[in-house]
């Protein structure tokens, strides 16, 4: 003989025939419990990802702590880690122990058909959708879905806080190089001033700025300053007077960072008079100040004003009028 426990309160649809009941079908106090047992879940979560924020945000890195077996940890790290596993382990439970408490548990089978439906048909599945939000019951659970979105909004906060990690800006970082005015041009490699009259018509240089002797390169300034020399017979240059006199006796200058991708632009023909970028084919003209004849490149070469010292070196008599490198969302692609 079967009995139900005093603190079961029977509701008014026990289910279908033949389905075994969960405690929360058939007592309103159990269900009770069960939402407020999401309900804590999901706020675990949110400690979680607030823990990871506040670890970010105020935890030095160079603070260690010992932890028996674990030995010295950095406590940054340590905050970061606990907080990430606690967001997404709170978070998952608080799911499966909803799915499996309080969602209903009966079989809905949809037949295939053809993809225009009947109106009928369109009527039944958005009572069926309705039917089925109703049965979720998440319009009356208050607790469960205030919870749920303070966890869901806490834990969409870190990754964006993360973001920091992924560097300067475009603009920052692009917008200035090594190059100013009187800086010499040298060879890459060799680290040799370049003499203008050593040009022959035709020659291509790969260049960068000279540093003091014993002073060693960033990789951030290697990644951007590279230059390309090119020397051209004067009349085979169709350039605006601006752009004219930033070249020296048919010698002219181009960052050799792509405008596209960031690519190294590496390939000169002589013939045609245009470079090429091997990564996505972008083609520049050289007579018309690297114009940009061909691909996805969205923007000519940055040109560098170049002109010559008292001993003959080519100089940088400016800096880049422009950021170098691919375009970015700050930057007008014109």
């Amino acid at each position: 003989m079967s009995t139900v426990s005093k603190d079961i309160e029977p509701m008014s649809d026990p289910g279908p025939a033949g389905h075994v009941l969960r405690a929360a079908d058939v007592s309103p106090r159990s269900e009770k419990r069960a939402e407020q047992q999401v309900a804590i879940l999901f706020g675990l979560s949110g400690v979680g990802s607030l823990l990871l924020i506040y670890s970010y945000v105020f935890v030095a890195k160079d603070i260690f702590i010992f932890i028996p077996v674990m030995g010295n940890q950095n406590a940054q790290q340590l905050g970061l880690g606990i907080g990430m596993a606690m967001s997404l382990f709170f978070l998952g439970m608080a799911a499966i122990h909803w799915a499996k408490t309080l969602m209903p548990e009966t079989e809905v089978v949809n037949h295939r058909h053809e993809f225009r439906s009947s109106d009928q048909d369109r009527e039944e599945l958005i009572q069926t959708v309705k039917s089925g939000v109703a049965g979720v019951k998440l319009g009356r659970r208050k607790l469960i879905k205030g919870s749920l979105a303070a966890s869901m909004g806490l834990f969409a906060l870190p990754p964006v806080l993360l973001l920091r990690d992924l560097g300067p800006l475009p603009k920052k970082q692009l917008e200035t190089t090594s190059w100013k005015a009187g800086t010499r041009l040298v060879t890459d490699p060799g680290n040799r001033p370049i003499l203008a009259s050593d040009l022959e018509v035709g020659a291509v240089v790969q260049t960068l700025p000279a540093v003091a002797e014993g002073t060693e390169r960033l990789l951030s300034d290697i990644a951007k300053d590279p230059v390309l020399l090119i020397r051209l017979r004067p009349e085979d240059f169709q350039l605006t007077p601006e752009k004219l006199a930033m070249t020296h006796d048919g010698i002219i200058a181009f960052s050799k960072i792509c405008s596209h991708m960031g690519c190294a632009v590496a390939l000169y023909e002589q013939q045609t008079k245009h470079l090429l970028c091997p990564c996505h084919q972008s083609t520049f003209d050289v007579t018309r100040g690297a114009k940009v004849i061909f691909g996805p490149a969205a923007r000519p070469l940055p040109q560098l004003d170049i002109t010559v010292d008292a001993e003959g070196y080519l100089v940088a008599r400016a800096p880049f009028s422009e950021p170098v490198g691919p375009s970015f969302w700050e930057r007008n692609s014109q």
